[in-house]
């Protein structure tokens, strides 16, 4: 939209409309001349990004550990630090730093997972804004024995629920980590749970080829039988489910994450979206920290990409459409707020929607890519979303209100360099690093 003019009152956006309606626009809602802000040369407004998965507690070994593939990989580093999370002065340096790096990175609405731990879940929620609910396990994934009774959970959960709806930007959701984590009897009961609120439910679904079932025709069946496939229920990586599975998933109304870093990263599979696209099935991304290490949605934007373009390179003769930047903005906006059941909320700019919003200058002194006077606002959007960062993001808007930004003027960038005294102690650490990357390859 251009040269256009939109107004956003207590978080609300209440028009949208051509700029020569400004004067009128100021006159008819009593708008001051200093409430009106004009966006620069080259800057403009896209809606707040969506997050339809990430797992806050493990983001302390983001970008670390990825030697493993999943199943090693939850033993071995993510059930051990989520664990941690008991310590609630540990937990609150996890949920402050996770939170405030999602936010910078243009991350509005974030649908995260916790962990089973009661007072942990509380303290995310002091510093979040949206979707959290703590992560549902009566089953150890390693030793297959109960580690809390049916009841125990239900009665944690059922209280969380009502404490939650104390607070309208954070939406309780049922979340039962995965089919190998819980019984079908807590499943039943949060079936139940959900009979009682209609919450959001979340869990993993056929993520690793392992995960298959040899004979099983329907792997969504137990959710199914106990109601928990609904339209907002939001089913991350499902990269294994068959047609008749996503017929399913549409008929119910079901959204897939898809977390295109993590899926390479710990080499589960490529998810096929253009498929799942034409099947008419709702789905976004999701970065998965800290099986994704980015927690970016920016990331997991041109991840989509680069698989989607992989599977165009092996499909036989060359009939594979693979996804526009156009359909990967989608995904990282309005498709992910409508996995979520938002769409009616926020994704995109429409009156009436919460202005989840961020402020992108592509001129910015410090920016990761360079604008030419040759370049359309296509060829300048297109950089920013495959080279752009959050140093680009001036400003982050969540229902109205700047939650932070890249100004200069208020977090002024040092270079690095004034760290360090002397430059033998620059040269020192640059003599550590070199060491370090050309050791053998098998240490």
């Amino acid at each position: 939209m251009k040269d256009m003019v939109i107004g956003v009152n207590k978080g609300k956006i209440i028009f949208i409309e051509d700029e020569t309606c400004l004067s009128e626009l100021m006159s008819e809602y009593n708008i001051p001349p200093g409430n009106v802000r004009h966006l620069d040369k080259r800057q403009f407004l896209m809606p707040g990004m969506v997050d339809t998965h990430i797992h806050a507690p493990q983001y302390v070994f983001a970008g670390s550990n990825m030697d493993l593939q999943l199943r090693q990989w939850l033993s071995t580093y993510t059930l051990p630090t989520e664990a941690k999370m008991k310590d609630l002065d540990f937990a609150n340096d996890v949920c402050d730093k996770v939170v405030n790096r999602t936010l910078k990175n243009g991350t509005t609405t974030a649908c995260y997972y916790a962990t089973m731990y009661r007072n942990a879940s509380d303290v995310l929620c002091k510093v979040i804004g949206k979707s959290i609910y703590p992560s549902c396990v009566d089953l150890c994934a390693a030793s297959n024995k109960q580690t809390q009774t049916d009841k125990t959970v239900y009665r944690i959960h059922t209280d969380f629920v009502i404490f939650l709806f104390q607070n309208p930007l954070l939406t309780p959701i049922i979340t039962p980590r995965s089919i190998r984590t819980c019984s079908e009897e807590l499943i039943k009961s949060l079936g139940q749970l959900n009979q009682t609120y209609r919450l959001p439910v979340q869990t993993h679904i056929l993520e690793t080829r392992s995960d298959i079932i040899p004979g099983c025709q329907n792997h969504l069946d137990v959710w199914d039988k106990h109601g928990l496939l609904t339209n907002r229920t939001i089913l991350g990586h499902c990269i294994y489910l068959s047609d008749n599975e996503l017929d399913l998933l549409k008929l119910r109304g079901c959204g897939i994450a898809h977390c295109p870093n993590s899926n390479i990263t710990l080499r589960s599979g490529l998810l096929d979206v253009r498929h799942v696209l034409n099947m008419g099935c709702k789905i976004g991304l999701g970065t998965d920290v800290a099986g994704g290490y980015s927690s970016s949605i920016l990331d997991a934007l041109r991840s989509a990409c680069q698989i989607s373009k992989t599977l165009a390179i092996q499909t036989d003769g060359g009939s594979y459409k693979a996804l526009t930047y156009q359909a990967l903005f989608r995904l990282a906006t309005l498709g992910g707020s409508e996995v979520l059941g938002l769409e009616a909320t926020t994704g995109s700019f429409v009156v009436g929607k919460d202005f989840d919003a961020i402020l992108v200058d592509p001129l910015v002194a410090d920016s990761p890519f360079d604008v030419f006077s040759t370049d359309t606002f296509s060829d300048v959007l297109q950089k920013f979303l495959f080279l752009g960062d959050d140093r680009n993001m001036i400003d982050v808007f969540v229902s109205g209100k700047r939650v932070c930004g890249n100004n200069k003027m208020e977090n002024p960038r040092q270079p690095i360099v004034q760290k360090y005294r002397t430059q033998a102690d620059i040269y020192h650490i640059e003599h550590r690093i070199l060491r370090y990357h050309f050791a053998p390859l098998n240490t």
